[in-house]
């Protein structure tokens, strides 16, 4: 099979994973508009209220984890980031991650305007944040920095053992963030699945553009498809 063949593939793969991400969150969001996630929002709202209370000392932990996934770590990390891929020759990526963040920070925003939900009540939760709830902030651009990175990073590296571990590692990141954000009472469930979706769907549409950009100025190596 050929590097161009190989490339194909992948770039579909990651064209189908995108529009799958999608649908999940349209799927969502309608049920959550009609009213359909409710009782189980409220379920595991109440079971998460329980379990703090049974374990008082892990409320702290999950307070670091989920700082993990805010504005300000995030922006550091990107820059980090940005800067990385720069000093590497990799000006493409670079832009595209620091666009995607950018960008899906603002489309972020105006879904939290477009649907308007409000954040579960302050008495269940034990960490107070004002703003919209649908979709979580945090799983969204966590899940948009944390996989566009991994990807990224296990590209360069050509044993699959390594790759799994890498994607692992970022697939782990922003699902344990996300989980924080109901632990803490901050968001509803399907708040934080929703921006799982959008984030993942996020990070393959630019990790997409962004192959795309660097193949019209360099050729790919030979662990790099598209």
């Amino acid at each position: 099979m050929t590097t161009a063949s190989i490339s194909q593939r992948v770039s579909h793969r990651g064209w189908a994973l995108a529009a799958l991400a999608w649908t999940l969150f349209a799927v969502l969001a309608f049920a959550m508009h009609e009213g359909l996630t409710v009782r189980w929002d409220e379920a595991l709202l109440h079971a998460a209220q329980g379990w703090r209370a049974a374990h008082p000392k892990v409320e702290a932990v999950m307070r670091d984890f989920s700082a993990l996934g805010g504005t300000p770590v995030l922006t550091l990390f990107t820059v980090l980031a940005v800067a990385y891929l720069c000093s590497v020759g990799r000006p493409a990526r670079a832009t595209a991650i620091a666009v995607a963040m950018a960008a899906g920070a603002l489309m972020v925003s105006s879904l939290k305007s477009l649907f308007g939900r409000a954040r579960p009540d302050a008495d269940f939760a034990a960490l107070v944040q004002e703003g919209l709830s649908f979709p979580s902030g945090h799983a969204s651009m966590s899940a948009v920095f944390y996989l566009t990175v991994g990807v990224l990073i296990a590209q360069r590296h050509g044993r699959t053992r390594e790759r799994v571990f890498l994607l692992g590692v970022a697939v782990a990141m922003a699902l344990i963030i996300g989980a924080t954000r109901v632990v803490l009472g901050v968001h509803w469930a399907s708040d934080v699945i929703a921006g799982w979706a959008f984030g993942a769907g996020w990070a393959a549409m630019w990790f997409q553009l962004a192959a795309h950009l660097r193949d019209a100025r360099q050729p790919a190596s030979p662990h790099e498809p598209g």
